[in-house]
């Protein structure tokens, strides 16, 4: 992986080879990876299966490696290159994240994003940056999968977990054929579904044909939106980016309905910025934890400035405040679309309305999602405080492990790690984002390595008692 040097390099390297070398020197710097010392366990295939092969995934594999703990296995569904959101269904022009945010490289400089772009395009060009393109964050983790020799599993599907004698049995679909692997750890780095499903209100899914309707996390044929006019329910930066995109590709018309009488100017989770609440939020009381996200989500995060702006600049955006959508139904190969103030009717609607957690929905949690706790089985809010959608979210421990809806009654689920958007309510700010990795990851890596030298703990017994390696042998004073 080369690239030509630009005029003005950062201080690690001249082009991304090298590069590469500096962040693995500065690794060994501070230390060769740890041996791995987690005993091997008959009948099982891995210490540790990590189901997410993005940013999340990466990284919790890295320090997973750091920390000795080397039977793992990381699987995607998706090809390889096209882990995550960034090259599919993410359409910002640039994260909405700001250039300075550590991210997956958890302590190493010259792995870090700042480090690639000034090999890549200079001091300068860094320097004007404000947000970093989304082109090249996925080109960014490419490198960063590259320089640290991560292994993923691609085109491998997660179709059932189940508990079974010698640790968790993960049915995988691999390219096509069905398989097996069993894992004593499985973290679920599935991103903003991972614990559920994109929410699509029933007024559109039972009014109107699948071919009629996307959600701005579907992968959408823009081409085919060539001409057409397109309805978009929802303001946050998502369906803004989906907007300007399907304008950008040659759609007719875009229409966006905002419910509320105006755009949400300011997104209160944003405060959760800190270094004092990203890493303790964990240890507030359930009160409080309420208290905060049902403050944070009483609205939709509002669309950053850039993204509003990329919509609004084209002649042919519209947006609609105050109006939200009533009903709708279909004539012939229209939507009709009853609002607030009228009738509309489009050739295509998208709904940029978010997700749900619902753990039933995820095929992986399927046979399990009825054993898993949730919010509503742990806290009982104050009267007028009530909130269905947090209460569904799961119910996580101190390692975002899984927690028994009946306490003990299948201490399996506590080996299954929930590192996704599902872990918000018990652990704070979206975890998987890349503010939440150097907060996050090296909390859940230390779990695991917990539960693990727990568990093994009559094997470290005898490794500790029996050690008799000898720093002396006698010839050092025989003569003394």
């Amino acid at each position: 992986m080369t690239t030509t040097a630009p005029a003005d390099p950062g201080p690690f390297a001249r082009t991304l080879d090298e590069l590469s070398q500096r962040a693995r020197d500065e690794i060994t710097y501070l230390g060769e990876d740890t041996p791995n010392w987690v005993p091997p366990r008959p009948g099982s295939d891995v210490d540790v299966l990590v189901v997410g092969g993005g940013q999340s995934g990466m990284a919790v594999a890295f320090l997973l490696r750091r920390a000795g703990i080397g039977r793992v296995r990381i699987v995607d569904a998706a090809p390889r290159g096209q882990e995550g959101v960034w090259l599919t269904t993410a359409r910002m022009q640039t994260l909405r994240s700001t250039k300075t945010l550590p991210g997956p490289e958890l302590g190493i400089a010259a792995l870090s994003f700042r480090a690639w772009f000034e090999t890549v395009h200079g001091r300068r060009a860094y320097a004007l940056l404000e947000r970093a393109s989304r082109a090249d964050w996925a080109t960014y983790l490419a490198w960063y999968r590259h320089t640290l020799g991560i292994e993923v599993v691609n085109d491998t599907k997660v179709t059932a977990i189940r508990p079974g004698p010698s640790g968790l049995e993960v049915e995988l679909l691999c390219d096509g054929r069905a398989d097996i692997c069993v894992a004593r750890k499985i973290v679920l780095a599935t991103g903003m579904g991972g614990a559920g499903r994109m929410f699509i209100p029933e007024t559109i899914s039972a009014g109107l044909d699948p071919s009629l309707y996307a959600h701005t996390d579907m992968a959408i044929d823009f081409a085919a939106l060539r001409g057409k006019r397109i309805g978009v329910l929802g303001a946050a930066s998502s369906a803004f980016d989906v907007a300007a995109t399907a304008l950008e590709r040659g759609a007719a018309r875009v229409d966006l309905f905002c419910r509320h009488d105006d755009l949400n100017r300011v997104t209160p989770i944003k405060g959760m910025s800190y270094a004092g609440v990203m890493d303790h939020y964990f240890d507030l009381p359930d009160a409080r934890k309420w208290e905060l996200m049902r403050h944070f989500y009483a609205r939709a995060a509002g669309p950053i400035a850039n993204t509003v702006r990329r919509a609004t600049r084209q002649e042919d955006f519209h947006l609609h405040f105050g109006q939200g959508w009533q009903s709708l139904r279909q004539e012939g190969e229209e939507a009709v679309v009853t609002t607030d103030a009228g009738v509309d009717r489009f050739d295509f609607v998208i709904a940029g309305t978010g997700y749900r957690p619902e753990l039933i929905a995820r095929p992986e949690l399927a046979a399990l999602a009825d054993r898993i706790a949730l919010w509503s089985d742990r806290f009982s809010p104050p009267a007028g405080q009530e909130a269905p959608g947090l209460a569904s979210y799961p119910y996580l421990g101190a390692g975002f492990e899984f927690q028994t809806r009946v306490p003990g009654s299948l201490p399996a689920l506590g080996d299954i790690h929930c590192f996704n958007f599902g872990a918000s309510m018990s652990h704070g700010r979206a975890v998987g984002e890349i503010a939440s990795l150097r907060h996050g990851v090296p909390r859940l890596v230390r779990a695991i390595g917990r539960d693990l030298f727990l568990s093994d703990w009559p094997g470290h017994r005898e490794r500790l008692l029996s050690y008799d390696s000898p720093d002396l042998t006698g010839e050092e004073y025989g003569r003394a």
